[in-house]
């Protein structure tokens, strides 16, 4: 019954995500908007962390099983990404190296913001 209640409360708050990307006019997909709400919600403590802590921690073990789907997507659309390749593959480079980059840098500031306290 635990985990269907944090399963629930996690459904609940995507389909809030799903409720405002229908009502914003902005090009924001619906699992951010998710996201960032069970964040704010995490941060604030309306909803505490051991309320879907288990579920959450199933939801990122099957991960890779929900990329499958993409997978075959990509596979499907191979004569279309074909011609592309090249620009898509430098894109998909460049982006990579900047995340890393990004990722890098505020990992170390709060690193560093930690040590000083």
């Amino acid at each position: 019954m635990k985990y269907l209640k944090q399963f629930l409360i996690i459904l609940v708050i995507s389909f809030i995500g799903e409720v405002l990307k229908a009502l914003l006019p902005l090009p924001v997909p619906a699992s951010i908007y998710g996201m960032v709400i069970l964040f704010v919600c995490l941060v604030t403590g309306v909803i505490r962390l051991d309320a879907v802590k288990e579920t959450g921690r199933f939801l990122i073990e099957i991960m890779p099983v929900m990329f499958i789907p993409a997978g075959v997507g990509l596979m499907s659309s191979w004569g279309v990404l074909r011609p592309m390749l090249l620009p898509v593959g430098v894109v998909t480079v460049v982006v990579l190296v900047a995340v890393m980059a990004v990722t890098g840098r505020v990992s170390q500031a709060v690193i560093r913001k930690k040590d000083a306290k």
